[in-house]
C-alpha cells in the first residue's frame, strides 16, 4: 500500500482536528503541541537533530479555519507502524475529527 498519491507524487496526510465528533471543542488547549511534541522523534531516515527543539515533519500541529489540529503524514508508517497507529488510537480514544487532506495542485 503507498502512502504517495500516484497523480502527484506527493505524500498522504490527514488532520486530526481539535473537535470532537459532536463539534465540541477537545481539551486542554495545547492538545496538538503535546501530540506532536511526543512524536517529534519521528524523522526520516537521514534526518538527525535537534528532535527535543523541533517537530516531525510527520506530525505537526496547525490551524485549519480557526480550530487546532495536527497534520499527519501517513509516511510515518514506513519509520515506526506503532506511532502512526497511536496517533489515530489518540483521535479515537477521544472521539475527535479526522479529515483526509486535500491535495491541491501546484501552480
Amino acid at each position: 500500500m503507498s502512502d504517495i498519491d500516484l497523480e502527484t507524487g506527493r505524500s498522504k496526510e490527514f488532520f486530526i482536528l481539535g473537535l470532537t465528533n459532536e463539534g465540541k471543542v477537545f481539551r486542554p488547549s495545547d492538545w496538538a503541541e503535546r501530540l506532536c511534541g511526543v512524536m517529534s522523534c519521528y524523522r526520516p531516515p537521514g534526518r538527525v537533530g535537534h528532535a527535543h527543539i523541533a517537530y516531525s515533519p510527520y506530525c505537526r500541529p496547525t490551524l485549519l479555519n480557526g480550530v487546532k489540529c495536527v497534520v499527519v503524514d501517513e509516511r510515518l508508517r514506513e519509520i515506526e507502524p506503532m506511532a502512526l497507529k497511536f496517533v489515530q488510537n489518540f483521535a479515537k480514544d477521544n472521539d475527535l475529527q479526522i479529515v483526509d487532506a486535500c491535495l491541491l495542485p501546484e501552480r
